[in-house]
């Protein structure tokens, strides 16, 4: 039986909400886990659970973020579902067909900016396509519609050097859905952007989202993040890491950061944060008392 709905009250008042996540659930599922479990052997042979019996689906178009406490295998399992890991048992499917090693379908988006240095902003988009076989001016009229997309077309000439961080990714993104994937899977994509530049990337991706067909799977430890961009978000628990709950995020699309100070979205986060920072009962154990300051210098 699943935990307490967070949301329950407020679905009470907006019928509108349950019917949304209703036509999402009739859609076709593009990405399916099924038992999925992978386990480490550690140096001293003994043997880490890392992900234990995970099963969920994501539907076509569905933007799916997942979230956990800090060991709870978030990148394990991207890893899994982009065929860059084997799993020690159950399956990852992709349109019915068992995931094997990496291809185009699924496409990566990963934290750290992994552009070639040496490529120009263009030719970075262009190497997926060539890799498919398209001809050279097929792939640079394809790379510069997807540079439009993302409002980069301008800087096509450019080199990474020469771009921010927020300008890094938004290529990445590009390059990611130039080859057409039916999923895009991004493991904290934005985690080590400012925090204004990463609101902004949010807007950016909700609008690229919102104008191409594919389904995103958006792993964050932003609680705020996840609750702005996801349909759905799948919480984990750790050591193993395990489905602990799936939320059906009730705040209405389109999404604005004026929706942050909402009942809707303030009950899906503090749900969110219920799961994953459960009250913890004090030991009672005190730290030892090293007096580094003036006696009588109190700050309580």
């Amino acid at each position: 039986m699943n935990p307490p709905d967070a949301n329950s009250d407020y679905r009470r008042q907006a019928p509108a909400v349950a019917e949304r996540f209703q036509k999402l659930k009739q859609r076709p599922v593009v990405l399916e886990v099924r038992d999925l479990t992978r386990t480490f052997v550690t140096a001293t042979g003994e043997e880490v659970v890392a992900l234990r019996s995970l099963n969920f689906s994501t539907y076509r178009r569905e933007f799916m973020c997942l979230i956990g406490p800090s060991g709870c295998g978030k990148s394990t399992l991207i890893r899994l579902l982009a065929g860059l890991d084997e799993p020690t048992s159950g399956q990852v499917l992709l349109d019915g067909a068992s995931v094997q090693g990496p291809c185009a379908a699924r496409g990566m988006v990963f934290q750290g900016y992994t552009l070639f240095p040496w490529r120009t902003v263009l030719k970075n988009v262009m190497f997926g396509l060539l890799m498919q076989g398209r001809n050279h001016d097929t792939a640079k009229s394809e790379a510069l519609q997807w540079l439009d997309l993302v409002g980069l077309a301008k800087f096509k000439d450019a080199y990474p050097h020469q771009l921010s961080g927020g300008m890094k990714q938004r290529v990445a993104i590009a390059r990611a859905l130039a080859t057409n994937p039916r999923i895009l899977l991004m493991d904290e994509p934005f985690g080590a952007l400012d925090a204004q530049t990463r609101a902004q990337m949010q807007e950016y991706l909700l609008q690229i989202w919102r104008n191409v067909d594919v389904t995103i799977l958006f792993i964050t430890h932003d609680l705020d993040e996840a609750t702005y961009l996801a349909d759905r978000i799948l919480v984990l628990k750790a050591h193993p890491g395990e489905v602990q709950e799936i939320i059906e995020v009730p705040v209405p699309r389109p999404r604005s950061q004026a929706q942050f100070a909402t009942p809707e979205f303030l009950a899906t986060r503090r749900r969110i944060d219920e799961l994953i920072h459960p009250p913890v009962k004090s030991t009672g154990e005190k730290l030892p008392i090293v007096r580094l300051t003036v006696v009588g210098d109190d700050v309580e």
